[in-house]
């Protein structure tokens, strides 16, 4: 007897859509990947006064879709999802040129509505609410527990070699709402230079492009004068941030990221939170967020906090954009595509 495999649906087009920041670009690829999708990546450079325009102002014409040269020529994608205020306009234009069959996603409020997209992603902190709106408190992105696995599978030698406790140093920088002064530099190297001499814990620091030049020399002395591991950037070798949350006992993140608060959050580790000067309702929202569930305390220079579930908004962000893409197919006649990574690689 002869058996007909199950017909298997046809691959999903996706790109993702951003300005090109790198914050908004990696949300995006986050989700994407959680779908099993590989995406292409167009950026919009809307010109003045366009830019400033957004996301409420017209698209450029320059950039309108279906362009030749333009950020979404046709063929048109069966998916796109997108972030940051400047990709707004081209979501709508894109539905208007599709005659609705693009789905669209957008991750953070659009600052126009749920309508601005078929389906929205928001954290908590947001206010935007609506039936096509999904709301969490971390954000989407890319250190997956697959990711994850495989780093402690294979561990980075550069960092497998520290004794333990290993502590991932995760540090930011001056932002539009938070500053670190030179006090809050000396307090977050004592605070860490404390945890290395009292607790034992070897540091393994990776800095931001947002650092300052100051506190990047002084966590790399710290580093070297505690036999720990910095990540200047520039360093031969693969970059090891995830490496650095796979194989620590305990994560310390500063609060001028979300998106590292999220990342740090991910690991299952005790995180704990250094806050340098100024600040905002919506990192306050998360870092509540995350003491509530006991994932998150304020660092005082002390190891603190015991290993909890990893709590990660990526695949929860994917799994609800899928419903909605799929819902969106059938609702316009479409065959279903493939989103292989939910395990969803066949039409049923």
């Amino acid at each position: 007897m002869s058996h007909t495999a199950p017909e298997r649906s046809p691959p999903t087009r996706a790109v993702v859509l951003t300005d090109g920041k790198a914050g908004d670009e990696m949300q995006c690829l986050g989700v994407a990947e959680a779908l099993g999708l590989a995406p292409e990546i167009r950026r919009v450079a809307p010109r003045r006064p366009f830019a400033w325009l957004a996301p409420r102002g017209p698209l450029d014409p320059r950039e309108r879709p279906g362009r030749p040269g333009g950020p979404l020529p046709e063929p048109w994608p069966d998916l796109v999802i997108a972030s940051g205020r400047r990709a707004v306009p081209y979501l709508p234009a894109l539905k208007r040129a599709s005659n609705g069959r693009v789905f669209t996603a957008f991750l953070k409020d659009p600052r126009t509505g749920p309508k601005a997209a078929d389906f929205v992603w928001v954290a908590e902190h947001d206010r935007l609410r609506g039936e096509n709106v999904l709301v969490t408190l971390t954000a989407p992105h890319r250190v997956s527990p697959a990711r994850l696995a495989a780093a402690r599978a294979d561990p980075d030698p550069r960092l497998s070699a520290l004794p333990t406790p290993r502590v991932a140093v995760l540090a930011g920088g001056d932002s539009r709402h938070h500053r670190f002064t030179e006090g809050d530099q000396a307090r977050f190297l004592a605070d860490l230079g404390r945890l290395a001499r009292e607790d034992g814990a070897r540091p393994m620091i990776t800095a931001s492009r947002r650092t300052p030049g100051a506190l990047r020399a002084g966590l790399a002395r710290l580093a070297a004068q505690t036999g720990g591991f910095y990540w200047d950037g520039e360093s031969p070798g693969e970059n090891p941030y995830v490496a650095l949350l796979a194989l620590a006992d305990a994560v310390v993140v500063t609060a001028d990221s979300t998106n590292m608060l999220g990342e740090a959050a991910a690991a299952g580790v005790p995180v704990l939170v250094f806050s340098p000067s100024g600040g905002h309702p919506k990192f306050e929202t998360l870092v509540r967020g995350l003491e509530a569930r006991g994932i998150a305390r304020s660092f005082t220079g002390r190891l603190e906090g015991a290993r909890t579930e990893p709590l990660d908004s990526t695949p929860v962000v994917a799994a609800a954009l899928a419903r909605a893409y799929h819902a969106h197919r059938d609702a316009h006649g479409l065959p279903r595509t493939a989103l292989p990574g939910l395990g969803q690689d066949t039409g049923e």
